[in-house]
């Protein structure tokens, strides 16, 4: 087991991983030509809404892994979001990019997408899905600090179980520990909101089968690695009810913007 941070040496902010490879097929012919990410909301990309947030929490670098319509992401966003300190409030943001398209021809889904960017990553970091709209979270510097002098491969902002995903995804005990829970369990599940911190270590043997750095460009899940950590009582979780929205229909979208 790897050993924790020091709590007098843990960094104010850590990078963050914004996953932005997905086709958006439910989100046709919206995404034909664009990518989802890049979908407005509000009239801002629903991306920048993250980098925005992250930008104005001090985080210093994010990687943005794409693939379908990738450039275009790049394109718009380039290498620093805010190029002095911004009108957000916090410092400028550098970003990356993990072109998973350009090096493999498709995405890898969550947990390969991860594994592919772990070298531009750190020993912990942020992640989140860059089809969320989640405009009150806030990537604080105090969650890492906590997390970064504990044990837990991952911290998970759980929601309110939204009417596409009645049934949820994991429990939640009393004491902050996410857990992995039978089918038949009556205890309430909640949804992962897909905003997290994550350790590199669950990437990683037992958790993890990936090589470093995801060299052949295998796809992986990352809910299995969840559920294994899970069962070990290596996940912890908070409940989250700010503002927050999948956005994965046309019908979504347009309910955000009226």
């Amino acid at each position: 087991m790897t050993a924790p941070m020091d709590r007098f040496s843990s960094p104010a902010q850590v990078p963050a991983m914004v996953l932005a490879a997905g086709r958006g097929e439910r989100m046709r012919p919206l995404t034909d030509t664009v990518p989802k990410p890049l979908l407005p909301v509000q009239g801002v990309a629903l991306l920048e809404w993250h980098l925005r947030a992250l930008a104005q929490a001090g985080v210093p670098n994010a990687v943005i892994n794409t693939a379908w319509l990738g450039a275009q992401i790049s394109e718009r966003f380039g290498g620093v979001f805010g190029l002095q300190r911004n009108e957000y409030g916090g410092s400028a943001l550098s970003i990356s990019y993990s072109h998973e398209g350009l090096d493999f021809g498709r995405a890898l889904e969550t947990a390969g997408g991860i594994a592919r960017a772990l070298p531009q990553l750190g020993p912990v970091f942020w992640l989140a899905a860059g089809d969320v709209f989640a405009p009150d979270f806030v990537f604080a510097a105090d969650a890492v600090h906590r997390f970064a002098g504990g044990t837990a491969l991952a911290h998970l902002w759980l929601v309110p179980n939204p009417a596409h995903n009645p049934r949820g995804d994991f429990g939640l005990s009393e004491q902050g520990v996410a857990l992995n829970l039978p089918a038949d369990s009556p205890e309430p599940r909640y949804t992962y909101s897909t905003l997290a911190l994550l350790r590199a270590e669950l990437f990683q043997s037992p958790w993890c089968d990936l090589p470093a750095g995801n060299p052949q460009g295998e796809s992986a899940a990352l809910a299995p690695l969840l559920r294994r950590a899970m069962d070990a009582g290596r996940v912890t979780a908070s409940l989250y009810t700010g503002r927050w929205t999948d956005v994965g229909t046309p019908e979504r979208l347009a309910q955000l913007n009226a």
